[in-house]
């Protein structure tokens, strides 16, 4: 199991509990369960309107890496959360990367603090 935790400027922090590694639990999905007001229009990673910030809940530096997808990699591009030289980075080095769609990010098996 993987605590997660949503941190919003408008809205209390909301600690929650994950199934990690079950391939079909989002942060997305994980936030609509939870009633937490997680914004999003498409839901499917086209529009960019659920990013979100990926942290280590303790701030360690390191997290483990859930790779982005192709659809992520293009509207975070678009978005200007990434580089072409951060996400080259991040795929050479297998590198996690602290911007993610809601949408698409799997919950891992790490304890996480999602900015939203």
């Amino acid at each position: 199991m993987a605590l997660v935790t949503f941190s919003s400027p408008e809205f209390k922090d909301k600690t929650v509990y994950a199934v990690a590694g079950s391939h079909t639990e989002t942060i997305l999905k994980l936030a609509k369960t939870n009633k937490i007001p997680v914004k999003f229009d498409c839901g499917d990673g086209e529009c960019g309107s659920c990013v979100v910030r990926v942290t280590s809940i303790d701030r360690k530096p390191v997290r483990m890496g859930a790779h982005l997808t192709e659809k992520e990699k293009e509207v975070l591009r678009q978005l200007g959360k990434l580089t072409k030289d951060e996400l080259e980075n991040i795929v050479v080095n297998d590198l996690p990367c602290e911007w993610r769609l809601a949408c698409q990010m799997i919950v891992r098996d790490e304890d996480i603090l999602v900015e939203y």
